[in-house]
């Protein structure tokens, strides 16, 4: 790939993560300050930056507890960040939901809370309910995300095997106002997704979470199971009373973020193409589906012309099938995408705005036309390679690993296909 496109694709990411800069996106979107005290509470992989900034734009006295990801901290002044593991959950989140739960424990009806919610949150914030333990929502967390199934889908399950999912937090807030503050990570920005929605409830049931379960057929723990064929510790309703004063707002988004790199690709006198902002499924097949399209550009000039950039973004999801592999979705989607667009004339660049992709150092990848011919030259099989879902190990090889570091925010995917 030429350097010159490497720092463009490079450009577009940060635009796009730019675009949701805590500091930035935060003023917009302040409340009025209380009466009462104000306490800041919060979990995502971005959540400390988030919490840092609150901190700049923030008038009034505060206080607060936020939990994110090891690796993840930066420096506070009233707001205090813990770090647990991600994306399985460990000790270290189970006493930073206890400290949550703390921070709003007897709050009155002049107090405000304030919720820093983005990605990450759900494996941040174990909460296991009676009779369940940790090792067991641990296990839980495994079983979904080896099972390919949508965002959707996951959280639905853990929102009814959860002490502090599916708006708990905030019912135990009350009679304080909740103000859920969200940067969306999930396709079509339901808020109550986000983080399965500690303080933001919604209209999912018990019944519809063990309906999905057999759907994907899921393999839970046998403690889980018994806990979801039970009636106790149901999630409470959007339309319980609890949560009738509080407010949710969305205030970034993959959408946002997408807009402001096809910005940037018009400033460089490219067409920029925005395919969608909420794609799911395999993220081999969406590569597939990718690669078909710019195949089609490129061989027959429809449904645009070059030169253009196709963008998109969403979550994917890996159904693992390999033992040893590593990577996540974003390098899983660059090798099937190479590989089936071999050949061809591109560079792409596919990377996690959180800067982590996976469990790995890197945020994603680069690739262009004969990245699979260079990986075969290295003595590497591509294609064994991506059954056993090690893109990350392909991508090193090849020296094209994307690593930003964590960016302090999360807004999902980003993919970019520049197309000359």
């Amino acid at each position: 790939m030429m350097l010159q496109d490497r720092m463009f694709l490079t450009e577009l990411f940060d635009a796009a993560v730019g675009a949701a800069e805590p500091e930035q996106i935060l003023a917009a979107h302040l409340p009025e300050p209380p009466k009462g005290r104000t306490v800041v509470v919060g979990a995502g992989k971005g959540v400390a930056q988030l919490a840092a900034a609150f901190e700049r734009v923030w008038t009034g006295p505060l206080s607060g507890v936020v939990v994110t990801r090891y690796g993840n901290v930066c420096p506070t002044q009233f707001i205090k960040v813990l770090e647990a593991s991600h994306p399985v959950p460990d000790e270290a989140g189970l006493k930073a939901t206890k400290a949550l739960f703390e921070a709003v424990r007897g709050l009155g009806p002049d107090d405000l809370v304030v919720a820093l919610i983005c990605g990450g949150g759900s494996a941040l914030l174990p909460s296991p309910p009676p009779g369940i333990t940790l090792a067991d929502e641990a296990e839980l967390n495994r079983v979904l995300l080896a099972s390919g199934a949508p965002i959707s889908v996951m959280n639905s399950i853990r929102k009814q095997v959860s002490g502090i999912k599916g708006g708990r937090l905030a019912a135990a807030a009350a009679p304080a106002k909740v103000v859920s503050l969200v940067v969306s990570d999930v396709p079509f920005d339901d808020p109550a997704q986000v983080a399965s929605g500690p303080t933001v409830p919604d209209l999912g049931t018990r019944e519809e979470a063990c309906r999905l379960a057999k759907t994907w057929k899921l393999h839970l723990p046998e403690k889980v199971q018994s806990w979801l064929d039970g009636e106790e510790g149901r999630a409470p309703l959007a339309t319980d009373p609890v949560f009738s004063g509080n407010e949710v707002r969305v205030i970034a988004s993959a959408h946002l973020s997408l807009e402001a790199a096809a910005a940037k690709v018009r400033q460089a006198g490219i067409y920029p193409v925005i395919l969608s902002d909420a794609i799911e499924g395999e993220a081999r097949d969406v590569a597939k589906v990718h690669a078909a399209l710019v195949r089609e550009v490129i061989l027959r000039g429809r449904p645009f012309r070059r030169p253009v950039v196709i963008l998109s973004g969403g979550e994917t999801t890996v159904t693992i099938r390999g033992q040893s592999g590593r990577g996540g979705r974003n390098t899983e989607f660059l090798l099937a995408f190479a590989l089936a667009a071999e050949g061809l004339t591109f560079s792409a660049l596919a990377a996690d705005t959180d800067g982590i992709d996976g469990s790995e150092d890197n945020a994603g990848a680069f690739a262009d036309g004969v990245s699979m011919r260079r990986l075969r030259e290295k003595g590497f099989n591509p294609m064994d390679l991506l059954m056993e879902n090690d893109a990350y190990t392909a991508f090193e090889a090849l020296e094209d690993l994307f690593v930003p570091g964590p960016t302090g925010t999360n807004v999902n995917d980003f993919r970019a296909v520049l197309l000359r």
